[in-house]
């Protein structure tokens, strides 16, 4: 048999956010019901360089669509070696036999559809009206969590964008500025995260960060995280007395208790299990309530799952194919 073969430069015009996001609510649908596995994902730790590798297998059993992931994780990357925090391979399965449909690049997958996750969330927890966004970080995960929101909202009166170098948000911010020219009214790289995040309607939080940088007493009622960049035991970013006063949503409990925004909180007993309202998918499926008033301040705790790999891989694949992208060779 013949496997197809694509890099992340053939996958990213094959791929719009939006339909990114339609297919990962669908995944999150079908985990809410029940007709996902998705073991949680296993780490090695290379301590010596700040880093760490990852295994993320599923298998949407009603789509019948399987995948998986090989992703690694090292901040030090940009800096030390010219390489992105974030690279990932995907591998294509096909359920009837096992063979691999497809190798393809997964960094630019894993980065797009976090971004459609994070939007997700705030179509079901952030409030309809949100016109100012917050992000604290000025990365990958921020110009992907940034495009999913300018999809849902269509336009937005302010962001507000931190980051810890200046010139990382300045760069940020020239790059936003032309490219949302239309639809965001004003985008402006602030000194302080205090500046970034008072008065939001959606803070998005994307940074390595392995102490609290978000304080209480800067958030607003009715105040929306989607907390992207504790991926990882011993990583967190917001304050844990956020999460004690906030409607807390995981997207997958097995993962968020040992490597989310909630692992350390929860390790310190500072939060405790009952104190999490439920995962994205069961709200997705309608099983759990989303956001109960214009007050609340929910939290959306992602760690990122396999299941929205392989339903991103399965759109790349069909359009390559469609479209006579990529390169077939026999591996096996």
């Amino acid at each position: 048999m013949k496997t197809l073969l694509l890099t992340d430069e053939e996958i990213k015009p094959l791929l719009s956010i939006g339909e990114v996001m339609e297919a990962v609510e669908e995944a999150f649908r079908e985990k809410g019901l029940g007709y996902v596995q998705m073991p949680p994902k296993p780490y090695l730790f290379f301590e010596k360089y700040d880093g760490d590798l990852r295994v993320m297998p599923s298998y949407l059993e009603r789509i019948d669509v399987s995948a998986v992931k090989v992703v690694n994780s090292h901040p030090h990357n940009p800096s030390s070696y010219g390489l992105p925090t974030v690279m990932a391979i995907i591998i294509l399965i096909d359920p009837r036999n096992g063979a691999p449909l497809a190798v393809m690049g997964g960094s630019y997958i894993t980065a797009l559809r976090t971004g459609a996750a994070g939007g997700i969330a705030v179509k079901y927890l952030a409030r309809k009206d949100s016109k100012v966004i917050g992000l604290v970080g000025a990365g990958t995960q921020a110009r992907t969590q940034l495009a999913a929101l300018i999809s849902l909202y269509k336009e937005l009166d302010e962001v507000r964008v931190w980051s810890r170098t200046r010139e990382t948000r300045n760069r940020f911010v020239s790059k936003m500025r032309e490219l949302y020219r239309k639809e965001v009214n004003r985008i402006r790289p602030l000194e302080s995260v205090k500046e970034a995040v008072e008065e939001c309607d959606i803070v998005v939080t994307s940074t390595p960060s392995r102490n609290p940088i978000v304080m209480n007493e800067w958030i607003s009622k009715g105040t929306h995280f989607n907390c992207i960049g504790a991926d990882a035991p011993g990583k967190e970013e917001i304050d844990p007395a956020v999460l004690k006063g906030a409607k807390i949503v995981v997207d997958d409990w097995e993962q968020a208790s040992h490597s989310g925004e909630i692992n350390v909180p929860l390790t310190k007993g500072l939060i405790k299990k009952e104190d999490i309202w439920g995962d994205l998918g069961e709200i997705v499926a309608g099983l759990k309530a989303g956001r109960a008033s214009r007050d609340e301040i929910t939290v959306f705790d992602s760690t990122g799952l396999a299941a929205q790999d392989a339903v991103t891989a399965k759109i790349v694949y069909e359009k390559a194919i469609s479209k006579n992208i990529g390169r077939f060779i026999e591996l096996i």
